[in-house]
């Protein structure tokens, strides 16, 4: 019988044939948004990267996959808008000739929205405007509360115990199966247990929290619907941990919280010149839904169709 083929990366092995994660990239080229790589080959440089990162960071009044699609488009944006959202709200114009930039929206076309470079007009901007690279002081609210409640529409339980001082939380598959969970009215089998430190304080258990969601999210602990989360088991552990840091900065920093993601990236900034082989879709995805997750009273789950 033939031995799979192992694919590595700086002397690691990131993914075997045969296991879901190689499945999922050999179909990268079937996916019209996760090209990322291969149209935008200059996110490979660690450098080029952390500016893509901290650039979404900064674009809070948009998603991170929506704040991505406008870096892509136009590396120097300050601040976007519609051309209705500039007229009435700000009292500018958009310029002739300017470029329109394309983002997302849930359920519906793409729309087309300016920089504030390509507008023109009297109306004073607001400081969000002017000045969208402003630092905030974080808050973590009612955020904490909101995501271990809306986890348990996944089927996650989450609990604090006493870890040790170098582990901040951790997630695994939820043994024995069989249990379940009430979110919404609805029965949701208990499929994931999450811990976090007792000890730490809010702010660390929230980073804590993104960042073992986002190993979920990112699909590196399997999904039990494709339509839900990808699954992508069989990673390196060197890809599993720069997606969930990744992760972890981006929905930590756009609400103003301190995290020690932000060391670890500028650290392996520091240390290499490329990025492992990533799937920024996942990542920027995830970050929407977690933050999302601390936000809203989100739904069930669609059930999955037979």
């Amino acid at each position: 019988m033939e031995e799979p083929t192992q694919h590595t990366l700086f002397g690691e092995v990131c993914e075997i044939e045969g296991q879901p994660a190689h499945a999922w990239n050999q179909a990268a080229a079937k996916r019209a948004l996760d090209e990322l790589f291969s149209l935008t080959a200059h996110y490979k440089n660690s450098k080029a990267y952390h500016e893509l990162l901290q650039f979404i960071a900064r674009f809070r009044m948009y998603s991170p996959f929506n704040a991505m699609l406008v870096h892509i488009q136009m590396p120097g944006a300050r601040f976007v808008a519609p051309p209705h959202r500039w007229l009435y709200r700000y009292g500018r114009q958009i310029k002739p000739g300017a470029r329109p930039l394309v983002i997302l929206q849930p359920m519906r076309p793409g729309m087309f929205v300016f920089d504030v470079s390509d507008t023109e007009g009297d109306g004073p901007l607001p400081p969000e405007v002017e000045k969208p690279c402003e630092v905030r002081h974080g808050w973590v609210g009612d955020r904490l509360e909101k995501t271990i409640a809306n986890g348990k529409r996944d089927g996650i339980a989450i609990h604090t115990a006493r870890l040790g001082s170098q582990q901040g939380g951790s997630i695994c598959t939820a043994r024995p199966q069989g249990k379940t969970m009430i979110f919404r009215k609805t029965l949701v089998p208990l499929r994931y247990e999450l811990e976090l430190d007792e000890a730490a304080s809010r702010a660390s258990r929230y980073a804590s929290l993104a960042r073992e969601l986002a190993h979920l999210y990112c699909g590196h602990l399997g999904t039990p619907n494709e339509r839900w989360w990808p699954d992508r088991r069989g990673l390196c552990h060197q890809i599993r941990e720069f997606e969930a840091e990744s992760v972890a900065y981006l929905v930590c920093a756009r609400c103003g919280i301190d995290n020690p993601s932000e060391w670890y990236l500028a650290g392996y900034v520091g240390e290499h010149e490329q990025v492992p082989q990533i799937s920024l879709e996942c990542i920027t995805r995830a970050s929407g839904l977690i933050e999302a997750m601390g936000r809203d009273k989100l739904k069930p789950r669609e059930p999955a169709k037979h």
